[in-house]
């Protein structure tokens, strides 16, 4: 019988193949640690969760990287029937402040350091958490909680019941929490497993940092499919290299930043890539040239589609034609539907380009704040995605434009309304909008067009001053700078952000 919740698939998987092993690379927490190991970690530290008071449905957040403690937290949250919630690991205080409040998160796992951070004092500058009970970080208590050896029977969840509450960045000034059921994300790792697990002796490696929906998930699939791992806290391309090379991976995933740091590593230190025969290609807008490198290497490098919403929508794969691989995100996945719609929700003439909708089981339940639910979906279950696109003649996905106003750094989601509010607090910006501008290491930067006050001077360096000051995630700090008389706009006054973009290219 196929498990239909996370604490039974969890049990399921460490039962199976309970050798299976997840590989931490980490000049700070570097681990090898098998899969029963894990999963037996987890039921004690859920088990202290049970005695602590956690019921059904409370929020655990867990803002670690994807090191081996992330995933015996998960085990514990499934054993306590509580819900994770994965937090990036870069955020400040403004960001982590919004998360924990309005998820009513009642613990907390963090680093203790890490990269410089002293997460206590983040959570300090967080200001009143009304409902956060506890701030576990790692070290004694952790390792306290985790060591003791008896364990509560599990509590029991239903399919239904709300598994994982992930925040992501959007249109919007604030995150959205992004809320999935045991069954939607049990769906997107089975729809995974049979589209990518094919090969044999399948050994991945993740680049992603867990607080992503991909690195969630890329994290339980170790645990719910058993699939090796091979997961690095930091990105180096040429460790990322070696790491291929040493654990024969198969497949992997990432941005484009990161598939061409490996090829060129490799390249330049005579690694074996010979093992790595897929690589999955997503989270920003893919290079066509590096897509035929990849190919050159051996690599079939193909795109995929999907929000945290939708984790995977469409999806490549090794065996597509090269121009699919070049040029398309993919066919739908098995389970999955797409229409394309007019601003009025109205489906477009088929082959016409209009704002995609999905439904599917890997589709999350809805947003934590339900007020945001009403513009998210269309009669029937529908959710708006926000881009454009249209199928081609052979049923491959096309996008052609974005709606939502946002900047794609390195697959991190960067709200453009966000840094245009924390430019106008500068004393020297008159009018400011933000748009995408192309990078070749990134996919793409945070480029401010600014119309400075009269006799007024501005300068990147006075811009990142002004973010750090702020606690502001440092990726969303504008790295290009454009000062201007005057914004274009139309009749109504709205900026042409198209005419922008055109004019920063």
């Amino acid at each position: 019988m196929t498990a239909t919740t996370f604490g039974a698939a969890f049990a399921a998987a460490a039962s199976a193949q309970p050798d299976s092993y997840f590989t931490v690379f980490s000049e700070v927490r570097p681990s090898r640690e098998r899969l029963a190991d894990i999963h037996a970690a987890g039921q004690r530290l859920g088990s202290r969760m049970i005695q602590a008071g956690i019921v059904p449905g409370d929020r655990i957040a867990v803002m670690l990287p994807n090191w081996r403690e992330w995933l015996v937290c998960a085990v514990a949250c499934a054993h306590a029937g509580a819900v994770i919630l994965p937090v990036v690991t870069i955020y400040g205080a403004k960001e982590l402040g919004f998360i924990l409040r309005q998820s009513g998160a009642r613990w907390l796992f963090t680093p203790n350091h890490w990269r410089g951070v002293d997460y206590a004092a983040v959570v300090a500058e967080c200001g009143e958490l009304p409902e956060l009970e506890r701030h576990v970080s790692l070290g004694a208590t952790f390792d306290r909680m985790e060591g003791e050896r008896a364990v509560l029977p599990a509590v029991t969840t239903a399919p239904d019941d709300l598994a994982m509450l992930v925040y992501t960045s959007g249109t919007t000034a604030d995150p959205k929490g992004v809320k999935h059921s045991h069954r939607s994300l049990l769906a997107e790792l089975a729809v995974q497993q049979a589209t990518r697990g094919h090969v044999e002796h399948e050994v991945v490696l993740s680049p992603w940092p867990p607080g992503h929906v991909a690195g969630a998930l890329s994290m339980l699939r170790f645990l719910v499919n058993a699939v090796p791992v091979v997961a690095m806290d930091q990105w180096d391309p040429a460790a990322a290299a070696r790491l291929i090379e040493e654990h024969r991976v198969t497949s992997s995933s990432g941005t484009p930043f990161h598939l061409s740091g490996i090829i060129e590593a490799g390249d330049r230190d005579g690694r074996n890539l010979s093992s790595l025969v897929s690589y999955l290609v997503g989270a920003a807008p893919v290079p066509s040239a590096l897509v035929e490198r990849s190919i050159a290497q051996g690599i079939a490098g193909y795109h995929c589609y999907g929000p945290s919403e939708h984790p995977t929508v469409t999806s490549g794969t090794a065996d597509d034609p090269l121009d699919k691989q070049l040029h398309t995100e993919g066919r739908v996945m098995a389970g999955s539907e797409l229409r394309f719609v007019d601003d009025d929700g109205h489906d477009v003439p088929p082959g016409a380009e209009g704002e995609i909708a999905t439904r599917g089981p890997e589709l999350f339940v809805g947003y934590y704040d339900e007020a945001l639910n009403a513009a998210a979906f269309l009669p029937g279950g529908w959710y708006r995605t926000g881009d454009i696109g249209r199928l081609d003649d052979d049923g491959y996905l096309l996008i052609t434009d974005r709606k939502k106003d946002i900047i794609i750094r390195g697959g991190e989601n960067i709200s453009s309304k966000e840094v245009e509010e924390l430019l106008l607090n500068l004393p020297q910006v008159a009018e400011v909008a933000v748009v995408a501008a192309k990078d070749e290491r990134m996919g793409e930067v945070v480029h401010a067009v600014i119309v400075p006050r009269p006799g007024q001077a501005l300068t990147l360096d006075a811009i990142r001053s002004h973010f750090a000051a702020a606690g502001i995630a440092k990726q969303k700090t504008p790295e290009r700078l454009t000062l201007t008389e005057a914004l274009p706009r139309n009749a109504t006054g709205k900026i042409l952000k198209h005419l922008l973009r055109d004019r920063v290219a």
